[in-house]
């Protein structure tokens, strides 16, 4: 079974530190933190948000399946229930660097509560993190030394002025990813090149009937990435996230298919890999605002 941090308050003594000025959300700078040597690191998953502003640490951690190493001014983040694993032989726990942890019943009664799942970030792969400039790394530091005073003097008012200026720091956060989207323009065009021979592949395949439709999820594990990542990559670059691409890919072989082949709307949809052909027909009419039956009598 998968060890929990379930509180903020949990995680401070995790950390060798005092209690949170609030139960719920926390500011730790990592120059005071001391990590137990606890064998709840080998395998964990937190209750919380968490974002990990990392600057001049070294160390590892693997999260899912690959391990990352901590570099200068790297952002990271996890949403709640997240497998982690810390290796805290390989870390250098004297590095600097602040972590920002809310409980997700912070958010309650506030929009962030239901906006917070558009920041694509929290799913990303941990070796997807975002290197900041030292102008952005500035920005966040202030942002979140706002946070840490207004924790130190709990009012009614409290909430409202953490949780601004925590989407404050998403929002900065989603500007500083499509920038580094844009930065590693080389390398990303290599990325879709290989996202666009990842679909002719699998259409080209002799079971793609079998193994059903085309999904986002198989594109990321074919990529090495997740799913949230590829799609915002796409986005930024394309103006099209995965599933349209998915979707563009299917009428243009559909297309093909029924413009020169016999097969019929049925076959065509199984071959495709859809279950129902209703669907396939559903979909072919709402991107060309023609039935696959009419789009093959237009070559008649």
């Amino acid at each position: 079974m998968m060890n929990a941090i379930h509180s903020v308050s949990q995680f401070h003594r995790l950390l060798s530190l005092p209690e949170p000025w609030h139960p719920l959300v926390s500011v730790i700078n990592l120059t005071d933190a001391m990590f137990l040597e606890d064998e709840i690191w080998k395998g964990f998953v937190n209750r919380f948000y968490c974002v990990a502003l990392k600057r001049e640490a070294t160390g590892k951690i693997r999260y899912g399946q690959q391990h990352y190493d901590y570099d200068k001014g790297v952002l990271s983040f996890t949403a709640p229930n997240q497998v982690q694993y810390l290796d805290l032989q390989a870390m250098d726990c004297r590095g600097k660097g602040y972590l920002l942890i809310f409980h997700p019943d912070f958010l309650l009664k506030h929009p962030l509560a239901t906006t917070i799942s558009q920041y694509g970030f929290f799913s990303y792969a941990v070796n997807e993190a975002l290197h900041l400039s030292a102008e952005e790394e500035n920005d966040l530091v202030s942002i979140l030394t706002r946070i840490d005073k207004e924790c130190s003097r709990i009012d009614h008012h409290t909430q409202e002025i953490v949780l601004s200026q925590i989407q404050l720091l998403l929002n900065y956060s989603g500007r500083f990813y499509e920038r580094q989207f844009i930065t590693r323009k080389n390398n990303n065009l290599d990325l879709l090149t290989r996202f666009e021979r990842v679909t002719e592949e699998y259409f080209n395949a002799d079971h793609t009937a079998q193994k059903g439709l085309l999904t986002v999820q198989y594109i990321a594990e074919r990529m090495n990435l997740s799913p949230n990542y590829l799609s915002d990559l796409l986005r930024i670059h394309t103006g099209q996230n995965t599933q349209q691409h998915i979707h563009e890919k299917l009428i243009e072989k559909a297309k093909e298919k029924l413009s020169a082949t016999s097969l019929s709307v049925s076959e065509i949809a199984y071959a495709l890999g859809f279950e129902h052909s209703q669907s396939f027909s559903t979909l072919f009419k709402k991107k060309t605002n023609m039935s696959p039956l009419e789009f093959r009598q237009s070559f008649a």
